[in-house]
Parts: C-alpha cells; structure tokens; sequence
C-alpha cells in the first residue's frame, strides 16, 4: 500500500490533469493537506500562480485563461464590461486588468494576479444575463452580449462612451445578436433611454 503523503500526491496530479487550475481550498476539501501542496510546489510538479491558486507545471495554457484564473479568485465575481467585451470580440481594446462585477456587499479578495478591477453592481443588475464558459476546466460566469452592451452604455464614468459604440456596431455587424435582444436587454438593464438613438441609428440601413 502506498503510503498517505503518496496517494495524496497521485491525486494530486490527477485533479490537476482534470482541472488544469484549482484553489488551494479546493484541494483540501478534496483531501489534499497543505503540505503535500507544499511538496509538489518544491518539487516543481506544480505552480502557484497566484495566491491560493496552484495549476501543473507546464500545463497548456488557453486563451483567456486569466479569466478562469480571475473567476477562481472572484468566487461570486462575473466578467463584465471591458474585459466582456473583449471575450465576445467586440473590442480591440485590451483592458490591462481583469473587469469583475460583485455585488454591494460581496468580499473583495486581496489583490495579486491577475490584476482585477472590481466594480459592484446592484442586485438588480449583477445576476442578469449571465453564461457561463468553460475555460482551462473552469466554468467561468461571463455576461452575455446584450448585457455587457446595456452595463457599458450605462456605466459611462467606468467605459468610454465611443468603446461602447464601437461594441454595439461590432455585434451588429457581425450579427452575434440581434436589435430586438439587445433592446430588451437594454430596457432591463436601465440603458434603453442612452443608447436606443445608437441602436436606431446603426440598424437604420436595415
């Protein structure tokens, strides 16, 4: 029989071949103590990305795998605005830091990597339109296209408003969406009145 720091070290290995990344919590409630985490970092079969994150050493990294890495460190946290943006394809603006949305009371973790913007969102505004996208193994919460343009039309203090339109006529013209989805997203999201002159105009040529 093996002994225990061994199983615990196959395990190990086989959650993060699964997994790709996980959370040093995690990995304890999967029964793996601290110390084996320890031996495995020492070891170099495993890389502690950032504080309490820990994936296999060389493990194949994926596009947009700072934002699984953001979703783990950001528990309740879902990608929005900019960063939601870009995930879509709408932007060619590369926000330097990850744009997560919480709720007013929700816990912000201690900043590390990847670097995170926080913004917080109302109740009635952070649980609309969320999807969720498998990225590196993680279910990572993203808003979808119509929510991200009503947040980005509505938060013009946070996006510029020429970012914006240039999401709006993105998923226009490359037909993600269509005008009456991302009206009525708008009209929940409390963007209906700022950007309905935008809309009307872009679709005006059919």
């Amino acid at each position: 029989m093996l002994p225990e720091s061994d199983t615990q070290t196959k395990k190990l290995r086989n959650l993060l071949d699964a997994r790709t990344m996980m959370r040093a919590r995690d990995l304890r409630n999967a029964g793996i103590s601290p110390q084996t985490i320890a031996r495995a970092v020492a070891a170099g079969e495993v890389e502690r990305i950032s504080r309490g994150l820990y994936q296999k050493r060389d493990a194949e990294i994926e596009e947009n795998q700072s934002l699984a890495e953001a979703a783990m460190r950001v528990p309740r946290g879902v990608v929005a605005l900019v960063s939601a943006l870009a995930f879509h394809g709408l932007t060619d603006q590369m926000p330097r830091r990850i744009w997560m949305a919480i709720g007013p009371s929700d816990w912000a973790p201690v900043q590390s990597y990847p670097p995170i913007r926080l913004v917080r969102f109302s109740d009635i505004y952070l649980r609309q339109g969320v999807e969720h996208h498998a990225i590196a193994g993680v279910q990572v919460p993203v808003y979808s296209i119509p929510k991200t343009l009503a947040d980005v039309f509505r938060n013009p203090r946070l996006v510029d408003r020429s970012v914006a339109v240039e999401g709006l006529r993105a998923a226009l013209r490359q037909r993600k969406v269509s005008p009456s989805s991302i009206a009525e997203s708008a009209q929940a999201g409390g963007a209906w009145k700022v950007m309905r002159p935008y809309l009307e105009a872009l679709t005006s040529d059919g």
